[in-house]
C-alpha cells in the first residue's frame, strides 16, 4: 500500500527528529510492503522567516490533501516578540482549526525500564496507562472577543472561554467509545464550581455517559485532578476535558513516563489526522544531538494505528521502542547520574535495528 504523508519539520529539534522517524516509517515499509511517500512544507516558525506567515495557505491546501500529516515541534523564542497572530502558535491553531482535529489523544504509558526515570516512586507510577482525550479547537484558545486593550497602567487582557453543547458531546462521546476498548472508565474533567462554561461541561458529559452504562463515569475539578495525577495516577483510564485543561495536565501526566520526550499524540476529527510528540521545540539543544526522538517516533506508531488501520505495524514500532529502552539506551533526558547517554540518530539507529 501506498500513503502521502505531509511532513512539517517545524523549528528547534524538529527536522532531526522528524528525520528519525521517517527513517522508521521506511522501515517498516521495507518490511511489511507499504510505500510512504513524503511531502514537505514549511509551517511554524520556519514559514515566517520565509512568508511572514505562520500558516501559508499552500502548506494547509497541501495538508487537506494528505493522507495524515506528520509534524515536529514549532517555534521558539526566536519569534516571541511578534504580533500574536503571525507568531508559530497561530500557525498550529489554524492547523487544527482547518483540518477540523476536534480532538487530541494523548497516550500516557509508562515503560517498565524507564520506571526510575521518573521524579515520582516507581511503586506509584509502575503500571501507569492512560489516555489523556483533549478537545482541540475550541475553548479559550479559539473564543472570541480577545486581545490586549488600552494604554499605561490603564491595559488589560481578554480571552473568552466558550463551548458549545455539541462541541461538548462529540469530545466526551469520543472518550467513551475509547474507554469500550480498554478498562472501562471515564474520567471528565472541569472547573464547574467556579466557571460558566465548565458547568455546561459538566452538564453534557453528564448526560452523555448515561448512553453507555457499561462504561464506569466520574466528575473531577481541575486542582483535584492535577493532585490525583501525582497522588494515584493508576486511578486513571481515559481522561475527557477542555482545551487548556487539556494543555496542562497533560504535560504533568508526561512526568509520569520519565520525560516529556515519551509524549507521543494524535489528532483526529477530520478526513486527515495530524501526529506529533506532545512536547516543544527545544532550540537550546538544536543540533546538539541530545533531542529524544521516540516520542515523534512513537507518533508514527499512532499514525499507523488511527489513519492507516495497520495495527501490526504499529504494534511494530511500539515494541521496538520498548526492546531499546529495555536494553539500556537512553538520551540525555532519560539518562541518570553516571548513565551514558546515546544520541537522537544513535537512538533512533537502535529502534530501526529492533523493527521485525
Amino acid at each position: 500500500m501506498n500513503f502521502h504523508i505531509v511532513v512539517l519539520a517545524g523549528d528547534g529539534i524538529g527536522p532531526e527528529i522528524c528525520a528519525e522517524s521517517q527513517k522508521v516509517l521506511n522501515r517498516v515499509g521495507e518490511i511489511y510492503g507499504h510505500k510512504f511517500e513524503y511531502e514537505p512544507q514549511d509551517a511554524g516558525g520556519i514559514a515566517i522567516d520565509k512568508y511572514d506567515n505562520p500558516l501559508p495557505e499552500h502548506t494547509l491546501k497541501a495538508c487537506l490533501a494528505a493522507q495524515a500529516v506528520l509534524k515536529a515541534p514549532m517555534g521558539g523564542p526566536k519569534w516571541d516578540k511578534i504580533e500574536n497572530k503571525k507568531r508559530p502558535e497561530a500557525g498550529i491553531l489554524g492547523l487544527r482549526k482547518g483540518l477540523d482535529l476536534y480532538a487530541n489523544l494523548r497516550p500516557v504509558k509508562l515503560f517498565k525500564a524507564l520506571e526510575g526515570a521518573s521524579t515520582l516512586k516507581p511503586e506509584v507510577i509502575s503500571g501507569v496507562d492512560m489516555l489523556i482525550v483533549r478537545e482541540l479547537i475550541s475553548g479559550i484558545y479559539f473564543g472570541e472577543p480577545r486581545g490586549i486593550h488600552g494604554e499605561g497602567k490603564d491595559r488589560y487582557g481578554v480571552n473568552t472561554e466558550i463551548y458549545r453543547t455539541p462541541e461538548v458531546e462529540r469530545i466526551v462521546k469520543l472518550a467513551f467509545e475509547l474507554a469500550k476498548l480498554r478498562r472501562k472508565k471515564v474520567t471528565s474533567v472541569d472547573k464547574f464550581n467556579v466557571l460558566e462554561s465548565s458547568r455546561l461541561w459538566h452538564d453534557v458529559a453528564e448526560e452523555v455517559s448515561k448512553g453507555y452504562p457499561d462504561v464506569a463515569f466520574e466528575h473531577q475539578i481541575v486542582d483535584n485532578a492535577a493532585m490525583q495525577l501525582i497522588l494515584k495516577p493508576k486511578s486513571f483510564d481515559v481522561m475527557v476535558t477542555t482545551n487548556m485543561f487539556g494543555d496542562i495536565l497533560s504535560d504533568e501526566a508526561s512526568m509520569l513516563t520519565g520525560s516529556l520526550g515519551m509524549l507521543p499524540s494524535a489528532s483526529l476529527g477530520g478526513k486527515v489526522g495530524l501526529y506529533e510528540p506532545s512536547h516543544g521545540s527545544a532550540p537550546d539543544i538544536a543540533g546538539t544531538g541530545k533531542a529524544n526522538p521516540l516520542a515523534m517516533i512513537l507518533s508514527t506508531a499512532m499514525m499507523l494505528k488511527y489513519s492507516f488501520q495497520l495495527q501490526k505495524e504499529s504494534d511494530a514500532i511500539e515494541n521496538a521502542v520498548e526492546n531499546v529502552l529495555n536494553k539500556g539506551l537512553r538520551t540525555a533526558d532519560l539518562a541518570g547520574k553516571g548513565e551514558k547517554a546515546v544520541t537522537c540518530t544513535e537512538m533512533g539507529a537502535a529502534v530501526l535495528a529492533e523493527i521485525k
